[in-house]
């Protein structure tokens, strides 16, 4: 999890969060609004929405462009559970909350570094993998 997420407003531009994200090298910025009540996200995919909808990135507002079904992870949390959440919910980031305080985002970037440092394997049945 990186617990250094980072944070923009609604009222940021796609072009200002997407150049934050950019120097950042993250695909997501957390979205804090005071009158929202939780964060939001805002990510690579729906900057690209906007884009190939024709909107001009300097015009267009973070606040009108959230994901809008977020799930909100705990620092309890296993990475299975994690990776879990993320692909029945088909989304690369998840929004670590501890009570009401931002805790961190966690990546499928993470979760896959992580299992690779562990040693994780991917046991595969022989004739499993391929096409026919």
């Amino acid at each position: 999890m990186s617990k250094l997420a980072l944070a923009v407003g609604p009222g940021h531009t796609l072009q200002q969060a997407s150049s934050l994200m950019a120097e950042r090298r993250v695909g997501a910025a957390v979205v804090l609004d005071p009158d929202a009540p939780g964060p939001g996200i805002f990510t690579e995919r729906d900057l690209l929405i906007s884009v190939g909808r024709g909107e001009d990135p300097r015009e267009e507002r973070v606040g009108d462009h959230l994901t809008a079904d977020i799930v909100y992870a705990t620092p309890d949390w296993t990475l299975e559970r994690a990776a879990e959440a993320m692909a029945k919910g088909g989304f690369r980031h998840l929004i670590v909350l501890d009570g009401a305080d931002l805790a961190g985002v966690i990546s499928v970037r993470d979760i896959v570094h992580s299992w690779m440092t562990e040693g994780a394997r991917c046991d595969v049945p022989a004739g499993a993998a391929g096409g026919t």
